[in-house]
């Protein structure tokens, strides 16, 4: 009996059901057994939750009691040349054989948010039981997502060392680190992940508008960490207060100033992007210029930069404006990805960085998957030991409205209903 003859639409609905509402009152800690037990009501089997890493390197299956961090979880699976890794990279569906399909890999996408995968047993799964595979991914991210702020088990199981105090903070404070829709696509990396201690990045929507940020907190300590924290909470601060893009680097200043007196300060971009006509609105305070990636060639926007946030010079602050064309790719940068030196001496540079998002462009990647490529190749030519936070963050922008299938493809959503049955 195939997955499909047991998966009836009353099991199924059960099985949906059921989840939901043990969800209620359960733990991070319980989820898996949950999954498992109610997974089988349509004959799906041995269903095991893996999550990425915090460098998403590896896939660690989710227990109730974790190694700590740096030791390594029993069954591991690495992301770089494995089944499991190719799932998740490129947001598919795939038997962990072809030849004998008794076992499936399903991406555990949050929205767009790449988590981990599931390992499913379903011997002879059909396009049906395909389908209840995804809807039953979808959901246990959904069950992930909602535990893990409570939960320590989370926050020890994707972490592979120590993680520093301004690390803690930052990873705390920001976003998710992909997000869309049909009109555009957002996607960030920050490294060294454990270490982190001056940049953050942020967005947030509001209507037709996008609200993005970079931040670059001088120092490589816990008050760069407090400096960027600050400087983020007062810029959402002041947006929610519904004041524009200058009064909110005013607004910075004055609380950097505030706080630390002018010792400390925090270069950054803020940036409104009007969704569906693509006008990007933005101010500069000392840091790196946007960049645009239009088809093969790179565009620095030009604007008259304001000091860094902190210093107390009350210069004037220049809102500059950028019309985007369709496919376009607007980049905002810390230095520590184009500045940052190997052991030569040499820099990993402007051309080297766009150089790479253009190839893998043409790739077909999603842009996470790009980005995390991204990072990890950085991170190679500085022999993995970084000097200074390395933070990008992406946007993407169609001009036009992507088709379902096209968002899917480029955040790396599963496609689970598209997939043939084996032997098909």
């Amino acid at each position: 009996m195939t997955a499909h003859d047991c998966g009836s639409a009353a099991a199924r609905a059960a099985m949906f059901g059921a989840l939901i509402s043990v969800s209620h009152t359960s733990t991070l800690e319980q989820i898996p057994d949950l999954v498992a037990e109610q997974a089988a009501r349509v004959g799906l089997s041995d269903v095991v939750i893996y999550l990425a890493d915090l460098q998403q390197e590896v896939l660690s299956p989710l227990v109730s009691r974790p190694a700590p961090a740096g030791s390594g979880e029993s069954g591991e699976i690495c992301i770089e040349g494995t089944v499991a890794g190719r799932a998740f990279q490129h947001g598919r569906i795939l038997p962990a054989s072809v030849r004998d399909p008794r076992q499936w890999w399903v991406p555990l996408v949050d929205g767009t948010d790449r988590l981990g995968v599931l390992r499913i047993g379903a011997p002879g799964a059909d396009e049906e039981a395909l389908r209840d595979m995804e809807r039953l991914a979808g959901l246990v991210a959904l069950l992930v997502v909602s535990k893990r702020p409570l939960s320590d088990t989370y926050a020890r199981l994707v972490r592979r060392r120590r993680m520093s105090v301004s690390a803690e903070m930052e990873w705390r404070l920001m976003p998710q680190r992909t997000f869309a829709t049909d009109r555009f696509v957002i996607s960030a990396v920050m490294e060294p992940a454990y270490d982190v201690s001056g940049d953050v990045y942020d967005y947030a929507l509001e209507g037709r508008t996008a609200h993005l940020a970079i931040f670059d907190a001088m120092g490589h300590d816990t008050a760069a960490g407090l400096t960027a924290n600050l400087a983020l909470t007062t810029l959402r601060n002041s947006r929610h207060e519904g004041e524009g893009l200058v009064r909110a680097a005013e607004r910075i200043d004055e609380a950097l100033m505030g706080q630390f007196g002018g010792e400390r300060f925090a270069t950054g971009v803020l940036a409104t992007l009007d969704i569906p006509n693509g006008e990007l609105v933005w101010v500069n305070c000392g840091h790196h210029p946007p960049v645009i990636v239009r088809r093969r060639a790179t565009i620095e926007l030009e604007c008259d930069p304001a000091p860094p946030a902190g210093t107390g010079l009350h210069l004037p602050v220049t809102e500059c404006r950028a019309q985007l064309q369709p496919g376009d790719r607007l980049l905002l940068y810390t230095d520590g990805i184009t500045e940052a030196r190997n052991r030569h001496g040499e820099e990993f540079g402007m051309e080297r960085f766009t150089d790479f998002l253009i190839r893998h462009q043409a790739d077909e990647l999603p842009v996470p998957e790009t980005l995390r490529r991204l990072i990890h190749h950085h991170l190679d030519y500085h022999e993995r030991r970084l000097r200074d936070d390395a933070t990008v963050l992406l946007v993407e922008w169609p001009g036009t409205p992507y088709t379902r299938k096209e968002a899917e493809a480029l955040t790396g959503v599963p496609e689970g209903s598209d997939i043939p049955p084996p032997g098909s």
